[in-house]
């Protein structure tokens, strides 16, 4: 396995990390990352495999769990029920009621008020727009407000809580942002609590009330796994759509795709394919197992890289050419909402929010410009722009 030496704080990678994808690519299907010090994976066949395969998984063998920081606790006491952080056969019970509440009907039902709340959002608008503040964070925050049944005006506080939360996930985090993190885990638990509280003699139409029937229909969801599900579902659904639909307006006016409404399903692939909103994610390894001619051993632990899956000409023609026609019929399979049993159960809504914004926002704003280079901000393993400048024309 050979080496890959390549910091993910050094700036040229935060703005652009694909040349290292390719060097990596370059050395073989996994490398060994010495800044992360672990294997990763290069190329889609053995970014998809590893996702894939049982004999790998979220949460570290027993011997290798190791007890938080004491002042990191409140924060891993919500990763602890997380169905991110889960598996069989605690994952497939919480992600089979969480599916339950969070059905492909209840989401498509969400479509008129995404398209009603963007145009809400535009009529706003002056002639420049910072438009990460004023359009790519509001969409999935209000969506989640509502899907929650909370008031949309505790949208600020949400992102508040989500922001000190997902700092948690990138290298070289401080002290401070740890306990930024763990004060936030602690007030936004405390607040969902009263909430579901408040819901179990209040019910209404929205996603706690469906969870807690879900567990009064004898399931046994727990208040701590709603808190944990409704927590995941803002911290890794907000950012990761604020960055897909940051990096897509980026892309398309960079390169000058025209937006056409009846290719957005296409469009939105390809964005997602192109410039990913998340690039790392991590495996450990439960048995003795060979993946691409490499062997590892129970409590190894294995990073896919799904940024660099997304560029691999094995699989994609050209890759680094932005081309949204390529999913067009039968396409390769684009890697941003991983694979395998934790496929990102908030995909199907992500979507819906990036095709519907995409579409409203290139129809109100058809001459739409950037003012400016927009950065790339240094919060690997996420990737995401700092600020998105605009004109609306």
């Amino acid at each position: 396995m050979e080496r890959f030496d390549q910091s993910p704080t050094d700036p040229a990678f935060v703005q652009s990390p694909y040349g290292a994808y390719d060097r990596a690519r370059d050395m073989g299907d996994i490398v060994f990352w010495a800044d992360y010090g672990l294997p990763a994976t290069t190329t889609h066949a053995a970014t998809q495999a590893v996702l894939r395969d049982r004999r790998l998984g979220r949460e570290a063998p027993g011997e290798h769990a190791e007890a938080p920081a004491p002042h990191t606790a409140p924060f891993y006491a919500v990763e602890a029920h997380s169905m991110l952080e889960l598996e069989p056969p605690r994952h497939t019970r919480l992600r089979g009621l969480v599916l339950r509440a969070f059905t492909s009907r209840r989401i498509a039902g969400l479509a008129p008020d995404i398209e009603a709340l963007c145009h809400r959002l535009i009529d706003s608008f002056g002639g420049e727009v910072e438009l990460l503040s004023a359009y790519a964070r509001a969409v999935p925050v209000t969506v989640i407000a509502r899907l929650l049944g909370v008031p949309e005006t505790m949208g600020d506080q949400l992102l508040a809580w989500s922001g000190a939360m997902v700092a948690m996930y990138r290298p070289g985090r401080t002290r401070a942002e740890e306990d930024a993190a763990a004060t936030a885990a602690r007030a936004f638990s405390d607040f969902l609590r009263r909430h579901i509280e408040a819901r179990r003699s209040r019910p209404a139409d929205d996603l706690i009330t469906h969870l807690i029937a879900a567990e009064e229909d004898g399931a046994r969801l727990t208040p701590d796994e709603m808190i944990s599900t409704c927590i995941l579902l803002l911290n890794a659904g907000h950012e990761a759509t604020v960055h897909a639909l940051g990096n897509g307006v980026k892309t398309l006016l960079e390169t000058g795709t025209p937006f056409y409404p009846e290719n957005s399903v296409a469009i939105a692939e390809e964005i997602l394919r192109f410039d990913s909103p998340l690039h790392l994610f991590t495996r450990w390894v439960y048995e003795s197992v060979e993946i691409f001619g490499h062997r590892f051993a129970r409590g190894d632990r294995i990073a896919c890289l799904l940024g660099a899956a997304n560029r691999d000409p094995a699989v994609f023609a050209d890759p680094n050419r932005f081309d949204p026609a390529r999913f067009g019929g039968k396409a390769p399979v684009q890697l941003a909402f991983g694979a395998g049993p934790h496929f990102c159960v908030g995909a199907p809504l992500a979507r819906l929010e990036l095709q519907i914004a995409l579409t409203v926002l290139f129809a109100r704003c058809p001459d739409l410009a950037l003012c400016g280079v927009p950065r790339y901000g240094d919060i690997y393993h996420f990737h995401g722009l700092e600020r998105l400048e605009v004109t609306t024309g």
